[in-house]
Protein backbone atom coordinates (compact mmCIF):
# COMPACT_ATOMS: atom_id res chain seq x y z
CA UNK A 1 0.00 0.00 0.00
CA UNK A 2 1.91 3.09 -1.21
CA UNK A 3 1.70 6.40 0.67
CA UNK A 4 -0.43 8.03 -2.05
CA UNK A 5 -3.19 5.46 -1.52
CA UNK A 6 -2.70 5.19 2.25
CA UNK A 7 -2.95 8.92 2.97
CA UNK A 8 -5.14 9.82 0.00
CA UNK A 9 -7.75 7.06 0.23
CA UNK A 10 -7.60 4.63 3.15
CA UNK A 11 -6.28 6.50 6.20
CA UNK A 12 -9.01 9.21 6.29
CA UNK A 13 -11.63 6.45 6.47
CA UNK A 14 -9.85 3.90 8.64
CA UNK A 15 -8.78 6.50 11.23
CA UNK A 16 -12.43 6.76 12.22
CA UNK A 17 -12.48 3.09 13.24
CA UNK A 18 -10.99 1.47 16.37
CA UNK A 19 -7.25 0.83 15.96
CA UNK A 20 -7.64 -2.94 16.11
CA UNK A 21 -10.38 -2.98 13.45
CA UNK A 22 -8.57 -0.68 11.00
CA UNK A 23 -5.33 -2.64 11.50
CA UNK A 24 -6.99 -5.94 10.65
CA UNK A 25 -8.81 -4.49 7.60
CA UNK A 26 -5.50 -3.27 6.16
CA UNK A 27 -3.47 -6.35 7.08
CA UNK A 28 -6.03 -8.88 5.87
CA UNK A 29 -6.57 -6.92 2.65
CA UNK A 30 -2.84 -6.74 1.94
CA UNK A 31 -2.38 -10.43 2.70
CA UNK A 32 -5.24 -11.33 0.38
CA UNK A 33 -3.52 -9.46 -2.46
CA UNK A 34 -0.18 -11.09 -1.60
CA UNK A 35 -1.79 -14.55 -1.75
CA UNK A 36 -3.02 -14.07 -5.33
CA UNK A 37 -1.01 -15.73 -8.14
CA UNK A 38 0.26 -12.33 -9.31
CA UNK A 39 -0.13 -10.68 -5.92
CA UNK A 40 3.58 -10.10 -5.15
CA UNK A 41 4.04 -8.60 -8.63
CA UNK A 42 1.08 -6.26 -8.09
CA UNK A 43 2.54 -5.13 -4.75
CA UNK A 44 5.94 -4.53 -6.36
CA UNK A 45 4.38 -2.68 -9.30
CA UNK A 46 2.48 -0.29 -7.04
CA UNK A 47 5.10 0.21 -4.32
CA UNK A 48 8.40 -0.77 -5.90
CA UNK A 49 10.35 -1.46 -2.72
CA UNK A 50 13.99 -2.00 -3.67
CA UNK A 51 17.43 -1.06 -2.46
CA UNK A 52 20.96 -1.25 -3.86
CA UNK A 53 23.16 -4.27 -3.08
CA UNK A 54 25.68 -2.20 -1.12
CA UNK A 55 23.10 -1.70 1.64
CA UNK A 56 23.74 -5.33 2.56
CA UNK A 57 25.19 -5.88 6.01
CA UNK A 58 25.86 -8.88 8.22
CA UNK A 59 25.50 -9.29 11.96
CA UNK A 60 26.67 -12.63 13.38
CA UNK A 61 25.98 -14.43 10.12
CA UNK A 62 22.56 -12.85 9.48
CA UNK A 63 22.44 -10.99 6.18
CA UNK A 64 20.25 -7.89 5.94
CA UNK A 65 19.55 -6.30 2.54
CA UNK A 66 18.90 -2.97 4.28
CA UNK A 67 18.83 -1.77 7.91
CA UNK A 68 15.08 -1.12 8.17
CA UNK A 69 12.83 -3.69 9.83
CA UNK A 70 9.24 -3.86 11.04
CA UNK A 71 8.41 -4.14 14.73
CA UNK A 72 6.31 -7.12 15.80
CA UNK A 73 4.01 -4.67 17.61
CA UNK A 74 2.53 -3.67 14.24
CA UNK A 75 1.34 -7.17 13.39
CA UNK A 76 1.36 -9.24 16.60
CA UNK A 77 -1.24 -11.73 15.33
CA UNK A 78 0.54 -12.22 11.97
CA UNK A 79 -2.40 -11.42 9.70
CA UNK A 80 -0.31 -9.09 7.52
CA UNK A 81 3.15 -10.65 7.63
CA UNK A 82 2.72 -12.52 4.34
CA UNK A 83 2.30 -9.09 2.70
CA UNK A 84 4.99 -7.33 4.76
CA UNK A 85 7.61 -9.72 3.37
CA UNK A 86 7.10 -7.97 0.00
CA UNK A 87 7.31 -4.39 1.28
CA UNK A 88 11.07 -3.88 1.21
CA UNK A 89 12.01 -4.54 4.83
CA UNK A 90 15.51 -5.77 5.61
CA UNK A 91 14.12 -7.95 8.41
CA UNK A 92 10.88 -8.54 10.32
CA UNK A 93 10.37 -8.93 14.03
CA UNK A 94 7.82 -11.63 14.98
CA UNK A 95 6.12 -11.44 18.33
CA UNK A 96 6.14 -11.11 21.16
CA UNK A 97 5.71 -14.87 21.22
CA UNK A 98 4.47 -16.37 24.47
CA UNK A 99 3.60 -19.96 25.26
CA UNK A 100 -0.03 -19.07 25.90
CA UNK A 101 -2.04 -16.40 24.02
CA UNK A 102 -2.99 -13.18 25.75
CA UNK A 103 -6.67 -12.32 26.27
CA UNK A 104 -8.38 -10.89 23.19
CA UNK A 105 -9.24 -7.72 25.09
CA UNK A 106 -5.62 -6.57 24.86
CA UNK A 107 -5.69 -4.17 21.90
CA UNK A 108 -3.69 -1.01 21.00
CA UNK A 109 -5.06 2.53 21.25
CA UNK A 110 -4.31 5.22 18.64
CA UNK A 111 -3.44 8.71 19.86
CA UNK A 112 -3.80 10.69 16.62
CA UNK A 113 -3.05 14.03 18.29
CA UNK A 114 0.38 12.94 19.55
CA UNK A 115 0.97 10.56 16.61
CA UNK A 116 1.55 7.63 18.91
CA UNK A 117 0.15 4.17 19.50
CA UNK A 118 -0.46 3.08 23.05
CA UNK A 119 0.28 -0.62 22.91
CA UNK A 120 -1.33 -2.94 25.45
CA UNK A 121 0.64 -4.26 28.40
CA UNK A 122 1.27 -7.09 27.92
CA UNK A 123 1.34 -6.72 24.14
CA UNK A 124 -0.97 -8.98 22.16
CA UNK A 125 0.27 -12.50 21.53
CA UNK A 126 -1.47 -15.35 19.73
CA UNK A 127 0.61 -17.96 21.56
CA UNK A 128 3.26 -20.37 20.36
CA UNK A 129 1.04 -22.93 18.63
CA UNK A 130 -0.91 -20.36 16.61
CA UNK A 131 2.35 -18.62 15.70
CA UNK A 132 3.81 -21.85 14.33
CA UNK A 133 0.61 -22.53 12.40
CA UNK A 134 0.70 -19.12 10.71
CA UNK A 135 4.44 -19.21 10.02
CA UNK A 136 3.98 -22.33 7.89
CA UNK A 137 1.81 -20.29 5.50
CA UNK A 138 4.28 -17.41 5.10
CA UNK A 139 6.83 -17.37 2.29
CA UNK A 140 9.90 -15.98 3.97
CA UNK A 141 12.03 -13.45 2.04
CA UNK A 142 14.11 -11.78 4.77
CA UNK A 143 15.41 -12.64 8.25
CA UNK A 144 12.81 -13.22 10.99
CA UNK A 145 13.85 -12.10 14.46
CA UNK A 146 11.56 -13.52 17.14
CA UNK A 147 10.79 -11.58 20.31
CA UNK A 148 10.19 -14.07 23.11
CA UNK A 149 8.67 -13.58 26.54
CA UNK A 150 8.51 -16.11 29.38
CA UNK A 151 10.52 -18.01 31.95
CA UNK A 152 13.91 -19.53 31.20
CA UNK A 153 12.31 -22.92 30.60
CA UNK A 154 9.65 -21.41 28.34
CA UNK A 155 12.27 -19.42 26.38
CA UNK A 156 14.37 -22.55 25.80
CA UNK A 157 11.34 -24.54 24.71
CA UNK A 158 10.14 -21.79 22.31
CA UNK A 159 13.61 -21.42 20.80
CA UNK A 160 13.65 -25.15 20.13
CA UNK A 161 10.19 -25.09 18.49
CA UNK A 162 10.85 -21.94 16.43
CA UNK A 163 14.36 -22.88 15.34
CA UNK A 164 13.32 -23.74 11.77
CA UNK A 165 11.84 -20.27 11.20
CA UNK A 166 14.07 -18.00 13.29
CA UNK A 167 17.25 -16.21 12.31
CA UNK A 168 17.64 -14.69 15.74
CA UNK A 169 15.86 -13.85 18.98
CA UNK A 170 15.09 -10.82 21.12
CA UNK A 171 14.71 -11.43 24.84
CA UNK A 172 13.71 -8.93 27.53
CA UNK A 173 16.55 -7.94 29.83
CA UNK A 174 14.50 -9.09 32.81
CA UNK A 175 14.02 -12.56 31.25
CA UNK A 176 17.62 -13.21 30.22
CA UNK A 177 19.59 -15.84 32.09
CA UNK A 178 23.29 -16.70 31.79
CA UNK A 179 22.40 -20.33 31.02
CA UNK A 180 20.05 -19.42 28.15
CA UNK A 181 21.69 -20.67 24.95
CA UNK A 182 20.90 -20.86 21.24
CA UNK A 183 22.88 -21.40 18.06
CA UNK A 184 21.02 -18.35 16.70
CA UNK A 185 21.98 -14.77 17.69
CA UNK A 186 20.26 -13.41 20.80
CA UNK A 187 19.59 -9.68 21.25
CA UNK A 188 18.75 -8.30 24.69
CA UNK A 189 16.03 -5.65 24.95
CA UNK A 190 16.74 -2.54 27.07
CA UNK A 191 19.48 -4.05 29.25
CA UNK A 192 21.37 -2.08 31.86
CA UNK A 193 25.13 -1.71 31.47
CA UNK A 194 25.56 -3.72 34.68
CA UNK A 195 23.63 -6.61 33.11
CA UNK A 196 25.75 -6.49 29.96
CA UNK A 197 28.98 -6.74 31.94
CA UNK A 198 27.50 -9.50 34.09
CA UNK A 199 26.60 -11.56 31.00
CA UNK A 200 29.97 -10.92 29.33
CA UNK A 201 29.61 -8.48 26.40
CA UNK A 202 31.71 -10.61 24.05
CA UNK A 203 29.09 -13.39 24.14
CA UNK A 204 26.19 -11.06 23.35
CA UNK A 205 25.07 -10.53 19.74
CA UNK A 206 23.61 -7.12 20.46
CA UNK A 207 20.89 -5.14 22.16
CA UNK A 208 17.53 -3.62 21.30
CA UNK A 209 16.95 -0.06 22.49
CA UNK A 210 13.27 0.82 22.71
CA UNK A 211 11.96 4.36 23.12
CA UNK A 212 8.87 6.18 21.86
CA UNK A 213 10.54 9.58 21.90
CA UNK A 214 13.22 10.18 19.26
CA UNK A 215 15.62 12.41 21.21
CA UNK A 216 15.67 9.98 24.15
CA UNK A 217 16.31 7.12 21.73
CA UNK A 218 19.16 8.96 20.03
CA UNK A 219 20.75 9.84 23.37
CA UNK A 220 20.54 6.23 24.59
CA UNK A 221 22.13 4.90 21.40
CA UNK A 222 25.02 7.34 21.74
CA UNK A 223 25.50 6.37 25.37
CA UNK A 224 25.69 2.65 24.64
CA UNK A 225 27.98 3.22 21.65
CA UNK A 226 30.33 5.40 23.69
CA UNK A 227 30.74 2.81 26.42
CA UNK A 228 30.77 -0.31 24.22
CA UNK A 229 31.72 0.70 20.62
CA UNK A 230 31.63 -2.85 19.25
CA UNK A 231 28.06 -3.49 20.43
CA UNK A 232 25.47 -4.17 17.72
CA UNK A 233 22.40 -2.00 18.33
CA UNK A 234 18.84 -2.35 17.04
CA UNK A 235 16.48 0.53 17.79
CA UNK A 236 12.72 0.08 18.09
CA UNK A 237 10.25 2.96 17.82
CA UNK A 238 10.95 6.69 17.75
CA UNK A 239 11.27 6.97 13.95
CA UNK A 240 8.58 8.90 12.06
CA UNK A 241 10.76 10.51 9.37
CA UNK A 242 13.67 9.46 7.17
CA UNK A 243 15.90 12.09 8.79
CA UNK A 244 15.43 10.48 12.20
CA UNK A 245 16.44 7.09 10.82
CA UNK A 246 19.59 8.58 9.30
CA UNK A 247 20.45 10.23 12.62
CA UNK A 248 20.17 6.94 14.53
CA UNK A 249 22.30 5.09 12.00
CA UNK A 250 24.87 7.86 12.09
CA UNK A 251 24.92 7.69 15.91
CA UNK A 252 25.79 4.00 15.84
CA UNK A 253 22.59 2.02 15.42
CA UNK A 254 23.03 -0.95 13.09
CA UNK A 255 19.36 -1.74 12.45
CA UNK A 256 16.01 -0.01 12.95
CA UNK A 257 12.59 -1.41 13.81
CA UNK A 258 9.68 0.81 12.73
CA UNK A 259 6.57 0.86 14.90
CA UNK A 260 4.34 3.93 15.49
CA UNK A 261 6.02 5.89 12.71
CA UNK A 262 5.16 3.23 10.16
CA UNK A 263 1.47 3.66 10.94
CA UNK A 264 1.33 7.46 11.08
CA UNK A 265 3.88 8.30 8.36
CA UNK A 266 2.69 5.56 6.04
CA UNK A 267 3.93 2.28 4.54
CA UNK A 268 6.28 4.20 2.25
CA UNK A 269 8.51 5.14 5.21
CA UNK A 270 10.78 2.15 4.56
CA UNK A 271 11.28 3.18 0.94
CA UNK A 272 11.83 6.83 1.90
CA UNK A 273 14.52 5.86 4.41
CA UNK A 274 16.35 3.73 1.84
CA UNK A 275 16.14 6.54 -0.72
CA UNK A 276 17.52 9.02 1.83
CA UNK A 277 20.37 6.64 2.69
CA UNK A 278 21.26 6.38 -0.99
CA UNK A 279 21.06 10.17 -1.34
CA UNK A 280 23.57 10.48 1.51
CA UNK A 281 25.99 8.19 -0.32
CA UNK A 282 25.67 10.35 -3.48
CA UNK A 283 26.69 7.40 -5.61
CA UNK A 284 26.88 8.19 -9.34
CA UNK A 285 26.59 5.27 -11.75
CA UNK A 286 28.26 5.40 -15.19
CA UNK A 287 25.80 5.86 -18.09
CA UNK A 288 24.90 2.54 -19.76
CA UNK A 289 25.78 2.21 -23.43
CA UNK A 290 22.20 1.89 -24.67
CA UNK A 291 20.57 5.00 -23.18
CA UNK A 292 21.07 7.05 -26.37
CA UNK A 293 19.32 4.39 -28.42
CA UNK A 294 16.30 4.67 -26.14
CA UNK A 295 16.48 8.46 -26.54
CA UNK A 296 16.51 8.19 -30.35
CA UNK A 297 13.58 5.80 -30.08
CA UNK A 298 11.63 8.55 -28.33
CA UNK A 299 12.87 11.17 -30.81
CA UNK A 300 11.57 9.22 -33.81
CA UNK A 301 8.19 8.79 -32.12
CA UNK A 302 8.14 12.56 -31.55
CA UNK A 303 8.99 13.19 -35.22
CA UNK A 304 6.37 10.69 -36.33
CA UNK A 305 3.82 12.48 -34.18
CA UNK A 306 4.73 15.86 -35.68
CA UNK A 307 4.31 14.48 -39.21
CA UNK A 308 0.97 12.91 -38.27
CA UNK A 309 -0.09 16.25 -36.79
CA UNK A 310 0.84 18.03 -40.04
CA UNK A 311 -1.17 15.53 -42.13
CA UNK A 312 -4.18 15.87 -39.82
CA UNK A 313 -4.14 19.63 -40.40
CA UNK A 314 -3.84 19.38 -44.18
CA UNK A 315 -4.68 16.41 -46.41
CA UNK A 316 -5.92 14.12 -43.58
CA UNK A 317 -6.35 11.21 -46.00
CA UNK A 318 -3.04 9.94 -47.40
CA UNK A 319 -2.48 8.50 -50.91
CA UNK A 320 -2.36 4.87 -49.73
CA UNK A 321 -5.65 5.47 -47.86
CA UNK A 322 -7.22 6.71 -51.11
CA UNK A 323 -5.84 3.70 -52.94
CA UNK A 324 -7.40 1.32 -50.42
CA UNK A 325 -10.71 3.22 -50.52
CA UNK A 326 -10.71 3.49 -54.29
CA UNK A 327 -11.77 7.14 -54.18
CA UNK A 328 -10.39 10.61 -53.59
CA UNK A 329 -10.89 12.75 -50.52
CA UNK A 330 -13.15 15.09 -52.49
CA UNK A 331 -15.59 12.25 -53.20
CA UNK A 332 -15.84 11.45 -49.52
CA UNK A 333 -16.36 15.10 -48.59
CA UNK A 334 -19.01 15.41 -51.28
CA UNK A 335 -20.92 12.53 -49.75
CA UNK A 336 -20.57 13.78 -46.13
CA UNK A 337 -18.09 16.50 -45.28
CA UNK A 338 -18.08 15.40 -41.64
CA UNK A 339 -16.41 12.08 -42.46
CA UNK A 340 -13.07 13.69 -43.32
CA UNK A 341 -13.37 15.98 -40.27
CA UNK A 342 -14.08 12.96 -38.10
CA UNK A 343 -11.01 11.21 -39.48
CA UNK A 344 -8.94 14.35 -38.81
CA UNK A 345 -10.20 14.25 -35.23
CA UNK A 346 -8.93 10.68 -34.74
CA UNK A 347 -5.63 11.35 -36.48
CA UNK A 348 -4.84 14.57 -34.62
CA UNK A 349 -5.53 13.01 -31.23
CA UNK A 350 -3.20 10.17 -32.24
CA UNK A 351 -0.56 12.70 -33.31
CA UNK A 352 -0.76 14.59 -30.02
CA UNK A 353 -0.50 11.35 -28.08
CA UNK A 354 2.57 10.31 -30.10
CA UNK A 355 4.26 13.66 -29.48
CA UNK A 356 3.59 13.37 -25.75
CA UNK A 357 4.86 9.79 -25.71
CA UNK A 358 8.03 10.73 -27.57
CA UNK A 359 8.79 13.49 -25.07
CA UNK A 360 8.31 11.16 -22.10
CA UNK A 361 10.48 8.44 -23.69
CA UNK A 362 13.27 10.97 -24.29
CA UNK A 363 13.07 12.33 -20.74
CA UNK A 364 13.10 8.86 -19.19
CA UNK A 365 16.10 7.93 -21.32
CA UNK A 366 18.13 11.05 -20.55
CA UNK A 367 17.30 11.59 -16.87
CA UNK A 368 16.55 8.02 -15.86
CA UNK A 369 18.29 5.33 -17.92
CA UNK A 370 21.40 7.49 -18.42
CA UNK A 371 21.71 7.61 -14.61
CA UNK A 372 21.34 3.85 -14.36
CA UNK A 373 17.82 3.83 -12.87
CA UNK A 374 16.15 0.46 -13.34
CA UNK A 375 12.62 1.82 -12.94
CA UNK A 376 13.10 4.21 -15.87
CA UNK A 377 14.29 1.39 -18.14
CA UNK A 378 11.38 -0.81 -17.12
CA UNK A 379 8.93 2.03 -17.72
CA UNK A 380 10.23 2.36 -21.29
CA UNK A 381 10.22 -1.40 -21.84
CA UNK A 382 6.64 -1.88 -20.64
CA UNK A 383 5.24 0.98 -22.74
CA UNK A 384 7.31 0.25 -25.86
CA UNK A 385 6.47 -3.46 -25.92
CA UNK A 386 2.78 -2.64 -25.57
CA UNK A 387 3.05 -0.10 -28.37
CA UNK A 388 4.75 -2.53 -30.74
CA UNK A 389 1.97 -5.05 -30.15
CA UNK A 390 -0.56 -2.51 -31.41
CA UNK A 391 0.29 -3.29 -35.03
CA UNK A 392 -1.47 -6.65 -34.68
CA UNK A 393 -4.80 -4.91 -34.14
CA UNK A 394 -5.12 -4.85 -37.95
CA UNK A 395 -6.35 -8.44 -37.61
CA UNK A 396 -9.49 -7.04 -36.04
CA UNK A 397 -10.18 -4.11 -38.36
CA UNK A 398 -8.94 -5.67 -41.59
CA UNK A 399 -6.88 -2.71 -42.89
CA UNK A 400 -3.12 -3.15 -42.81
CA UNK A 401 -1.30 0.16 -42.69
CA UNK A 402 2.02 -0.18 -44.55
CA UNK A 403 3.25 3.18 -43.27
CA UNK A 404 2.58 1.93 -39.76
CA UNK A 405 4.69 -1.15 -40.53
CA UNK A 406 7.51 1.00 -41.95
CA UNK A 407 7.46 3.19 -38.85
CA UNK A 408 7.47 0.03 -36.71
CA UNK A 409 10.54 -1.28 -38.57
CA UNK A 410 12.39 2.03 -38.13
CA UNK A 411 11.75 2.09 -34.38
CA UNK A 412 12.44 -1.56 -33.65
CA UNK A 413 16.26 -1.58 -34.09
CA UNK A 414 16.65 1.45 -31.81
CA UNK A 415 14.54 -0.14 -29.11
CA UNK A 416 16.21 -3.56 -29.38
CA UNK A 417 19.71 -2.02 -29.24
CA UNK A 418 18.72 0.05 -26.22
CA UNK A 419 17.17 -2.94 -24.48
CA UNK A 420 20.19 -5.17 -25.11
CA UNK A 421 22.72 -2.63 -23.89
CA UNK A 422 20.85 -1.60 -20.73
CA UNK A 423 20.17 -5.08 -19.36
CA UNK A 424 22.78 -4.50 -16.66
CA UNK A 425 20.98 -1.41 -15.29
CA UNK A 426 20.11 -1.99 -11.62
CA UNK A 427 20.23 1.47 -10.03
CA UNK A 428 17.62 2.53 -7.47
CA UNK A 429 16.33 6.07 -6.85
CA UNK A 430 17.49 8.46 -4.15
CA UNK A 431 15.58 11.33 -2.57
CA UNK A 432 16.29 14.54 -0.72
CA UNK A 433 13.24 14.02 1.48
CA UNK A 434 13.96 13.81 5.21
CA UNK A 435 10.80 15.27 6.78
CA UNK A 436 7.05 14.68 6.94
CA UNK A 437 6.44 18.33 6.04
CA UNK A 438 3.31 19.68 4.41
CA UNK A 439 5.03 19.85 1.01
CA UNK A 440 5.57 16.08 1.12
CA UNK A 441 2.00 15.46 2.27
CA UNK A 442 0.51 17.64 -0.48
CA UNK A 443 2.64 15.84 -3.06
CA UNK A 444 0.93 12.57 -2.14
CA UNK A 445 -2.41 13.99 -3.24
CA UNK A 446 -0.78 15.18 -6.45
CA UNK A 447 0.77 11.77 -6.97
CA UNK A 448 -2.65 10.18 -6.43
CA UNK A 449 -4.05 12.47 -9.16
CA UNK A 450 -1.32 11.43 -11.62
CA UNK A 451 -1.71 7.73 -10.78
CA UNK A 452 -5.45 7.95 -11.42
CA UNK A 453 -4.68 9.85 -14.64
CA UNK A 454 -2.31 7.09 -15.76
CA UNK A 455 -4.85 4.37 -14.93
CA UNK A 456 -7.50 6.36 -16.80
CA UNK A 457 -5.32 6.56 -19.91
CA UNK A 458 -4.60 2.82 -19.73
CA UNK A 459 -8.28 2.00 -19.35
CA UNK A 460 -9.22 4.48 -22.08
CA UNK A 461 -6.61 3.01 -24.43
CA UNK A 462 -7.94 -0.51 -23.90
CA UNK A 463 -11.55 0.55 -24.47
CA UNK A 464 -10.75 2.58 -27.60
CA UNK A 465 -8.62 -0.25 -29.02
CA UNK A 466 -11.47 -2.66 -28.39
CA UNK A 467 -13.92 -0.34 -30.13
CA UNK A 468 -11.53 -0.09 -33.05
CA UNK A 469 -11.66 -3.82 -33.68
CA UNK A 470 -15.39 -4.26 -32.92
CA UNK A 471 -18.18 -1.67 -33.18
CA UNK A 472 -15.80 1.21 -34.09
CA UNK A 473 -18.26 4.00 -33.23
CA UNK A 474 -19.78 5.26 -29.97
CA UNK A 475 -23.27 6.84 -30.06
CA UNK A 476 -21.96 10.42 -30.03
CA UNK A 477 -19.80 9.63 -33.10
CA UNK A 478 -22.88 8.62 -35.09
CA UNK A 479 -24.75 11.71 -33.93
CA UNK A 480 -21.88 13.86 -35.20
CA UNK A 481 -21.72 12.01 -38.53
CA UNK A 482 -25.51 12.15 -38.87
CA UNK A 483 -25.69 8.67 -40.36
CA UNK A 484 -25.52 5.05 -39.17
CA UNK A 485 -22.69 2.61 -40.00
CA UNK A 486 -24.87 0.82 -42.57
CA UNK A 487 -24.97 3.89 -44.81
CA UNK A 488 -21.21 4.42 -44.46
CA UNK A 489 -20.65 0.79 -45.44
CA UNK A 490 -23.03 1.08 -48.38
CA UNK A 491 -21.18 4.17 -49.57
CA UNK A 492 -17.77 2.46 -49.38
CA UNK A 493 -17.21 -0.93 -47.81
CA UNK A 494 -13.59 -0.05 -46.98
CA UNK A 495 -14.37 3.23 -45.22
CA UNK A 496 -15.19 1.78 -41.78
CA UNK A 497 -12.00 -0.38 -41.71
CA UNK A 498 -9.93 2.79 -42.32
CA UNK A 499 -11.73 4.63 -39.52
CA UNK A 500 -11.34 1.54 -37.31
CA UNK A 501 -7.60 1.54 -38.08
CA UNK A 502 -7.33 5.15 -36.91
CA UNK A 503 -9.32 4.43 -33.78
CA UNK A 504 -7.39 1.30 -32.83
CA UNK A 505 -4.10 3.08 -33.54
CA UNK A 506 -5.07 5.91 -31.23
CA UNK A 507 -6.17 3.41 -28.56
CA UNK A 508 -2.85 1.58 -28.77
CA UNK A 509 -0.89 4.85 -28.51
CA UNK A 510 -3.02 6.03 -25.57
CA UNK A 511 -2.45 2.72 -23.79
CA UNK A 512 1.33 3.05 -24.20
CA UNK A 513 1.39 6.66 -23.02
CA UNK A 514 -0.91 5.72 -20.15
CA UNK A 515 1.62 3.12 -19.03
CA UNK A 516 4.38 5.75 -19.24
CA UNK A 517 2.38 8.20 -17.11
CA UNK A 518 1.37 5.48 -14.66
CA UNK A 519 4.86 4.06 -14.12
CA UNK A 520 6.41 7.54 -13.96
CA UNK A 521 3.83 8.50 -11.31
CA UNK A 522 4.28 5.30 -9.31
CA UNK A 523 8.07 5.06 -9.43
CA UNK A 524 9.51 8.50 -10.13
CA UNK A 525 8.23 10.52 -7.18
CA UNK A 526 11.35 11.51 -5.22
CA UNK A 527 11.90 14.94 -3.70
CA UNK A 528 14.10 17.13 -5.89
CA UNK A 529 13.29 15.33 -9.18
CA UNK A 530 12.58 18.53 -11.10
CA UNK A 531 12.78 16.64 -14.39
CA UNK A 532 9.80 14.45 -13.47
CA UNK A 533 7.56 17.50 -13.00
CA UNK A 534 8.79 19.02 -16.26
CA UNK A 535 8.23 15.71 -18.05
CA UNK A 536 4.65 15.50 -16.83
CA UNK A 537 3.99 19.13 -17.78
CA UNK A 538 5.67 19.25 -21.20
CA UNK A 539 4.72 15.68 -22.03
CA UNK A 540 1.07 16.26 -21.21
CA UNK A 541 0.49 19.48 -23.13
CA UNK A 542 0.61 18.15 -26.74
CA UNK A 543 -1.93 15.40 -26.07
CA UNK A 544 -4.35 17.65 -24.20
CA UNK A 545 -4.05 20.64 -26.54
CA UNK A 546 -4.44 18.64 -29.75
CA UNK A 547 -7.26 16.55 -28.31
CA UNK A 548 -9.35 19.52 -27.15
CA UNK A 549 -8.48 21.78 -30.10
CA UNK A 550 -9.57 19.37 -32.84
CA UNK A 551 -12.95 18.69 -31.23
CA UNK A 552 -13.80 22.39 -31.19
CA UNK A 553 -12.23 22.95 -34.63
CA UNK A 554 -14.55 20.42 -36.29
CA UNK A 555 -17.59 21.21 -34.12
CA UNK A 556 -17.62 17.89 -32.26
CA UNK A 557 -18.27 19.45 -28.85
CA UNK A 558 -20.60 16.97 -27.19
CA UNK A 559 -20.15 17.38 -23.42
CA UNK A 560 -20.67 13.66 -22.86
CA UNK A 561 -17.99 12.79 -25.40
CA UNK A 562 -15.50 15.30 -23.97
CA UNK A 563 -16.22 14.60 -20.29
CA UNK A 564 -13.36 12.05 -19.94
CA UNK A 565 -10.97 14.64 -21.41
CA UNK A 566 -12.19 17.30 -18.98
CA UNK A 567 -11.74 14.84 -16.10
CA UNK A 568 -8.20 14.05 -17.28
CA UNK A 569 -7.31 17.75 -17.54
CA UNK A 570 -8.58 18.32 -13.99
CA UNK A 571 -6.39 15.48 -12.70
CA UNK A 572 -3.44 16.83 -14.71
CA UNK A 573 -3.75 20.34 -13.24
CA UNK A 574 -4.30 19.09 -9.67
CA UNK A 575 -1.24 16.87 -9.98
CA UNK A 576 0.96 19.66 -11.30
CA UNK A 577 -0.10 22.15 -8.62
CA UNK A 578 0.18 19.72 -5.71
CA UNK A 579 3.60 18.31 -6.67
CA UNK A 580 5.49 21.38 -7.89
CA UNK A 581 6.94 22.41 -4.52
CA UNK A 582 7.95 18.82 -3.72
CA UNK A 583 9.82 18.26 -6.97
CA UNK A 584 11.51 21.66 -6.79
CA UNK A 585 12.47 21.41 -3.11
CA UNK A 586 16.12 20.70 -2.39
CA UNK A 587 17.35 18.22 0.18
CA UNK A 588 15.93 18.67 3.68
CA UNK A 589 18.35 19.42 6.51
CA UNK A 590 19.56 16.38 8.42
CA UNK A 591 18.62 15.94 12.08
CA UNK A 592 21.96 14.89 13.53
Amino acid sequence: MPDWSYHGIFKPVLSKLPAYVSREIIHRGMSTIASLPLGPHIINFLGREECPPYFNRQIKGIEFVNPVGLSGKIDPILNGTSAFTHLGFGFIEIGPVTVQPTPESYHPFMNHKEQRIQFSDPIESIGLEKTLEKLKKIRKKQPFIFRLSGTQQELSMMMNRLDGFADGYIVEGDDIHPKLHSDKPIFISNPTLELLYELNVEDITGIVVEENEFNALLSTVRSYKKVIPALSIITSGGVHEPGQALSLLSAGADLLLLSDGYVFSGPGLTKRINEALLDDLNDQLPPPKGWKSYWYFGLFILIGGLLAFLFSLTSVILPYDEHYLGMQRESISGFNDRIVKFMAHDRMTLAGTMISGGIVYMQLSFHGVRRGLLWAKQSIDIAATTGFMGIFLFIGYGYFDWLHLLFWLVLLPFYVYGWLHTRGVKGTPSSGNRRNHNIWMQSLYGQLAFVVLGFSFVLGGIIISYLGVTSVFVPTDLLYLCMPPEILHEFNQNLIPVIAHDRAGFGSALLSVGLLVLTLSLWGFQQGNKWVWRTLLIGGLPAFISGIYIHFAIGYTSFTHLLPAYFAIALFLIGLVKTHSFFYKNRDDDER
